[in-house]
């Protein structure tokens, strides 16, 4: 998949040096080495036919950060009270937390503020201590191309919020904006009482 990223607090510069560099590598190899093959296999090959290819990028990348020795799910505090979703980082590893922002826009601060919950010292006792925050959004392309539910949250909303919510975004960050496929969309269709999503590939 290609990409474009926003930089925060000069995340990007951040992410170059030599304590994040091999990281921040391995998230750039997961999302590039995503094909256009691998959507439609994956998308095409769930037993439940959904709308949009959100749960197959979501699968994918998981699949392939994992595989990188990423730990999936990691508790931001030691709190039993705070374990349930909404307090967890989707990845992490060393010092970089890595959240994949596809759902609804109105979560898009919440999906902003984790990375600064996992990086900045708190009453709650810490489970994790990251430097650097990773957000990976939608493209408005993105999200038109790919089916995704008008609702959902892309990088042109997630950049309207950095410069009012400057200060309270203190950990750096890179956010990332996933670009449409290149050699399909999804287009939808009413199964009963829901669109589902088919893949029509472009023919040019």
């Amino acid at each position: 998949m290609n990409f474009r990223c926003l930089s925060h607090r000069n995340g990007e510069t951040i992410a170059n040096d030599s304590e994040f560099s091999n990281e921040w590598t391995e998230i750039k190899e997961v999302l590039t080495g995503i094909t256009d093959e691998d959507l439609i296999t994956e998308f095409e090959s769930r037993t439940r036919v959904e709308k949009s290819i959100s749960l197959t990028i979501n699968k994918l990348i998981k699949e392939r950060l994992v595989a990188k020795s990423w730990a999936e799910e990691s508790p931001i505090f030691q709190s039993k009270e705070h374990t349930s979703g909404k307090w967890r980082l989707d990845f992490a590893k060393g010092k970089i937390s890595v959240e994949v922002a596809f759902n609804h826009g109105e979560a898009t601060a919440w999906n902003l503020l984790k990375p600064s919950l996992a990086s900045e010292y708190n009453y709650i006792d810490k489970a994790i201590q990251t430097k650097l925050g990773i957000v990976i959004f939608a493209t408005q392309k993105m999200k038109k191309a790919g089916g995704f539910d008008n609702a959902v949250g892309t990088l042109e909303k997630a950049e309207t919020y950095l410069k009012p919510m400057y200060s309270l975004l203190p950990c750096p960050m890179i956010i990332i904006g996933l670009e449409e496929p290149e050699s399909f969309v999804i287009e939808h269709k009413k199964d009963g009482n829901r669109k589902v999503g088919h893949v029509v590939k472009n023919y040019f």
